[in-house]
């Protein structure tokens, strides 16, 4: 591992992080090595992670010694924080300035910090959005965005990759559900506008792609997706792939900040942001020059025909 740039990855064991170590791995060739920044080297997926060649290290995003501490030595890092572990912006800034301080102070050549937009550009003036959180309308959104300065600030070369809904959403959370009359239905609250997806393994390799072109990107905001589908779109992929059709359902975000699910408000306001605000999010996001970051990414279809088998119905 001497030999090689240390990339240090926050989250390792976990969706996004996780993505990224992967990447790195199945490149053993590439020059670089994981270093897997974890709360609990002792778990299984550390573990996993240490028997294919990643160095394990523990780290306390809360606490700014401790990231820098794993840092010592790395050439670079990818950063995400776990907003919806504990739900609060306050905190997830406080992590992503420790990042920043810590980045900086170790001499970190070069950092990508998982991040998204700031929806109050476009949603602050707009009522039927509530307020969240004192002054957010999409908090897990517009937190992230406001954390951007901290590593600017802190003159820490940092491309920014700003990430979108993930296509394994699908498997937990938006499944096709068989109806009464024995019909397949997806249910999306996104109307007739296209929701912009992508696939985990497809961040993390877009997020070694650009550690492999040094710092070329630094300073870059890089909006990615796997593709850009209506509702119906997606409907039509997975009748297309389970051989049967699937009716496209579309439900207002009223009904989801009404279900009282964890988080159900800030997610309401983000399908509203992103149906509402389609031109902006889904026109931001370009799969086919992400491409040319990620030769190997998956549109929707390809993922779905490897991801088949974790479908019930």
């Amino acid at each position: 591992m001497s030999d090689k740039k240390i990339i240090a990855v926050v989250g390792a064991t976990g969706q996004q992080g996780g993505g990224v170590a992967r990447a790195i791995l199945d490149d053993p060739d590439g020059g670089f090595a994981v270093r897997a920044l974890t709360r609990d080297p002792g778990s299984a997926a550390a573990q996993a992670l240490a028997a294919r060649g990643a160095e394990v290290v523990a780290a306390d995003l809360d606490d700014e010694a401790s990231v820098r501490a794993a840092l010592d030595g790395a050439y670079g890092a990818y950063f995400v924080t776990a907003f919806w572990e504990y739900n609060d912006t306050a905190r997830e800034q406080a992590q992503a300035r420790n990042m920043a301080n810590a980045a900086k102070a170790a001499g970190l050549a070069h950092v990508v910090w998982s991040t998204l937009p700031d929806t109050r550009d476009h949603l602050g003036d707009d009522e039927r959005v509530p307020t969240l959180q004192g002054t957010y309308k999409v908090p897990h959104f517009d937190s992230k965005a406001e954390a951007d300065r901290f590593f600017t600030e802190a003159g820490v070369p940092t491309t920014f990759l700003s990430t979108t809904f993930y296509f394994e959403s699908f498997l937990e959370y938006f499944s096709p559900k068989r109806g009464e009359d024995g019909r397949l239905v997806l249910a999306l609250p996104m109307r007739d506008r296209k929701l912009s997806g992508i696939a985990v393994d497809d961040i993390g390799r877009t997020a070694y792609a650009i550690f492999q072109r040094g710092t070329e990107l630094a300073g870059a905001t890089i909006s990615i997706a796997g593709e850009n589908l209506t509702g119906a779109e997606y409907a039509e992929r997975f009748g297309k792939e389970f051989g049967e059709e699937v009716v496209y359902q579309a439900f207002d975000v009223d009904a989801l900040r009404a279900s009282g699910a964890d988080g159900a408000d800030d997610l309401a306001n983000m399908f509203f942001y992103y149906a509402e605000h389609e031109a902006f999010f889904a026109g931001a996001r370009d799969p086919e020059f992400v491409r040319t970051l990620n030769p190997r990414l998956q549109d929707f279809a390809t993922w779905l025909a490897a991801h088949r088998d974790q479908f019930t119905f």
